[in-house]
């Protein structure tokens, strides 16, 4: 995955290989059927490929290097051949109007003659679609059921070869050649709009205004503005809802079956994305998430699900590609996720402190969310004390987690003071008593004197790195033993020697706590959650270390994937992966402190 970049319009996103192609993307969603889904099967199943003509027939010709213009997520990929040279701009348009993907070829120097092979496969590659031309665009039609078309426009002839869309061009110093992949709903014929660099540097002036945004001042801002821009690019802007990320299925062992559909929003990694978005500037974008979060999970019936559909879909089912092999053969391929029907009781501890700092960074916002607070700990009542699913979203048998019962405990802990500064009404006798009962049931039930640390369910013998989240709630004084024990037994435990953390131990070729044989990487927002530790515990030296070992493992164009694998030097798992750069962003934070921020910008952020 290292060798892709990632581009994004705030609706669906596109990963794009170091060779020029686009192997996977989606429109006009993120969790739309991809039409190029090359990344988990074959050429056969769809990609885009502008590059030098060399490369097409098979001469190695390397990218000379890549990088993204400015603070943006236009991707720029350029070649050399002797003395001719070019580059490639990618990326999608944000703002209104329909989807679309432009890529825009710019000569440098002498004559470069390229190629561009656009082999559109809809429905996830299992669809060869009827291709018709209408002057100088060229339609592809979607299976019935996606709805609408995908037309394509070219600044320079586009011929159809069987189901394929070819050019082959020339560029000199100074000229551009544009292409564009627009979707439109319906079959009508788009207007006519001239390619141009209108768009690119619209595009490059939306993304360089959102990063300016940013209130962060201090040391590796450059890779904060990084990842702040990756977060932005997984909202879903009609709506306000945050992805895990723009892919299904890349796996987090090569071969293995840990392939999972992260195109979803998820409330817990809604609320964390939000949370670390407000404290770099993002208030806006942070209440847009909240808006959205209640409105999708508000239930007059039944618990809340733990994920919805970007429009707040509730039905997400669970299903397997057959024809897709996977990427590099790691079956299956699935989409949709079952995890959407689990009970996960820490759901409601993450909402409820996310909500209740928004009060305290917008007294505005206290009308609406003061109450949500409060209907978060009436659900949490009833289910509090059962077995669940847990913040790794197991598959196997449900136990009592204890990250889960202490975000439970969280929950009760915000709706309390809520009440207490006024912007909620609830008998406070009540609540304040199950405070005390979970709080002295986790330690009673979830903490081991021989590990001296919290483990991972009642009665195990197991660290498991989301005790660092849990610890952050403010459950325990910084101070207190069994912190600082915990922090230090999962430092100890489930750190590997080139830094990095794991999120617990797996059991290899057994059937593990998730319900799946196999191993995985290092768990990367795990390792952004011990930094947090150490510097609660006052160990910020050991905190930058850690920091600096994420920070090394980022991909050339600082992007992180869920997992690293130390063994092999990749990064697996679905990618980008929100929940990583939210670790690298907190951590920081935490390092920092707010000596690093513009309090002053901050206090008027999102205005």
């Amino acid at each position: 995955m290292e060798d892709h970049g990632y581009v994004g319009d705030q609706r669906g996103g596109a990963l794009v290989r170091r060779d020029g192609s686009i192997p996977w993307l989606c429109l006009p969603r993120f969790d739309s059927a991809a039409v190029f889904t090359s990344l988990l099967g074959t050429e056969q199943h769809g990609f885009w490929q502008i590059a030098p003509t060399m490369l097409m027939d098979g001469i190695a010709v390397p990218a000379s290097g890549r990088q993204y213009a400015g603070d943006s997520l236009i991707l720029q990929t350029a070649w050399s051949w002797g003395s001719d040279s070019a580059v490639v701009s990618d990326f999608m348009v944000p703002g209104g109007g329909a989807p679309r993907l432009v890529r825009v070829v710019t000569g440098l120097s002498g004559t470069m003659t390229m190629r561009s092979l656009l082999r559109a496969r809809p429905d996830y590659g299992s669809t060869v679609p009827r291709i018709t031309k209408v002057d100088r665009l060229h339609a592809i039609d979607l299976p019935e059921g996606d709805g609408g078309r995908l037309w394509l426009d070219a600044d320079t002839p586009v011929h159809l070869e069987w189901a394929d869309l070819v050019s082959d061009f020339t560029v000199t110093a100074g000229q551009t050649v544009a292409f564009a992949l627009s979707w439109r709903e319906g079959v009508d014929i788009p207007p006519p709009r001239p390619i141009d660099d209108g768009l690119l540097k619209f595009t490059l002036d939306f993304w360089e205004a959102w990063a300016a945004r940013c209130t962060y001042t201090g040391p590796d801002r450059e890779a904060v503005v990084r990842s702040l821009l990756t977060l932005g690019a997984l909202i879903y802007a009609p709506t306000g809802a945050i992805v895990a990320a723009p892919t299904t299925s890349l796996p987090e062992e090569i071969g293995g079956v840990r392939n999972y559909d992260y195109r979803y929003a998820w409330l817990r990694d809604g609320a964390l994305t939000a949370g670390v978005l407000r404290k770099y500037g993002y208030l806006r974008e942070a209440i847009a998430w909240a808006c959205w979060a209640i409105q999708a999970s508000h239930s007059e019936t039944g618990r809340r699900q733990i994920m919805y559909g970007v429009g707040g879909e509730t039905e997400l089912p669970e299903m397997e590609l057959g024809w897709l092999p996977g990427y590099e053969r790691s079956a299956p391929v699935r989409i949709g996720n079952a995890a959407a029907d689990q009970l996960q009781v820490d759901i409601y501890g993450e909402l409820a402190i996310e909500f209740y700092d928004l009060i305290q960074a917008d007294s505005s916002s206290a009308r609406r969310l003061g109450p949500v607070i409060v209907a978060l700990a009436e659900e949490l009542e009833q289910v509090w004390d059962q077995p669940d699913s847990g913040i790794w979203e197991i598959r196997g048998p449900a136990r009592h987690f204890t990250h889960s019962k202490i975000m439970g405990w969280a929950t009760i802990d915000r709706a309390i003071r809520t009440i207490e500064a006024g912007h909620a009404d609830w008998p406070l006798e009540r609540w304040r008593t199950l405070r005390a009962t979970i709080h002295a049931e986790v330690c009673e039930n979830g903490f081991d004197d021989d590990l001296n640390s919290f483990t991972q369910s009642y009665g195990s013998k197991q660290l498991d790195a989301s005790l660092l989240h849990a610890l952050l709630s403010g459950f325990l004084p910084a101070d207190d033993k069994r912190v600082i024990g915990t922090v230090e037994a999962i430092q100890r435990g489930l750190t590997t020697d080139d830094g990095l953390v794991l999120r617990y131990r797996t059991a290899g070729h057994d059937i593990g706590l998730d319900g799946f044989p196999g191993n995985e990487g290092r768990f990367l927002l795990c390792s952004g959650w011990l930094v947090e530790g150490l510097v609660l515990i006052g160990r910020p030296d050991d905190a930058r270390t850690v920091l600096d070992s994420l920070l090394a493992i980022r991909t050339g164009l600082g992007l992180l994937a869920e997992e690293y694998d130390p063994r092999t030097g990749r990064q697996v798992g679905n990618f980008p992966q929100g929940f990583s750069h939210v670790g690298h962003l907190g951590a920081t934070a935490a390092i920092a402190g707010l000596n690093a921020f513009s309090t002053l910008r901050l206090s008027g952020a999102g205005s």
